[in-house]
């Protein structure tokens, strides 16, 4: 004969007691999550704080070195400017004494004036040439460089037209064109032969103009 095990039937005093067990058990896991979310935002405020502060030295260390870093870029750009200005300024009074000292007879023509650093403004027009030499019928416009690339061969081709312009009085006379410089390497020299400017030139102590194809303007 089988034996029917008896169950324990919960009473209300059994099933309250667990009941407040379980509240227990929340208000310690409330607590628990309580105390892990404030160290959570405690952490992270400090790590706000801290990369803040990181944050802060960086951009005072990089704004220091842009200062700086732009000190000495000024310093190179006058530096450089000043080279560059003491080596044009060189080129143009080298050119400028050699003609100077006579030898005025080129283009076929003998000038009889030369002027240096002619500037003028007219009617929204300005320009400036290094060396102009004159007579009673031609004009002879030089512009100097250091060291001439190809790209100066459009501002040389100007010069005749903003000339006639600006000093009206010349407007009949022939006007040559001329481009200086302390070297020419060949495709600048090929292109300003193309273009009807004469060549102008140091080799070695003596200044030689290569005036073929030149052109009248």
């Amino acid at each position: 004969m089988d034996t029917v095990a008896q169950q324990t039937v919960p009473t209300f005093e059994s099933v309250w007691a667990s009941i407040q067990e379980l509240i227990q058990s929340q208000k310690e896991t409330d607590k628990l999550m309580k105390k892990s979310r404030e160290d959570f935002d405690e952490q992270m405020k400090k790590s706000r704080e801290d990369f803040d502060k990181q944050m802060k030295e960086y951009r005072e260390d990089f704004d220091k070195e842009m200062k700086e870093s732009r000190k000495r870029m000024k310093k190179l750009e006058e530096l450089t400017g000043s080279w560059a200005n003491n080596h044009g300024t060189f080129a143009e009074e080298y050119f400028f004494n050699s003609f100077e000292d006579g030898n005025q007879n080129f283009f076929g023509e003998k000038f009889d004036v030369i002027k240096k650093n002619l500037s003028h403004f007219w009617q929204g027009v300005e320009d400036e040439y290094d060396i102009v030499l004159y007579n009673h019928t031609s004009v002879a416009l030089i512009e100097v460089k250091y060291t001439a690339h190809v790209n100066d061969i459009p501002k040389v081709l100007r010069k005749a037209e903003t000339f006639r312009i600006l000093f009206p009085h010349y407007k009949d006379f022939k006007i040559y064109l001329g481009l200086a410089s302390m070297s020419f390497y060949p495709e600048l020299e090929q292109e300003c032969i193309n273009q009807g400017i004469a060549v102008i030139k140091q080799i070695g102590d003596t200044v030689v103009i290569n005036d073929t194809n030149l052109k009248v303007f």
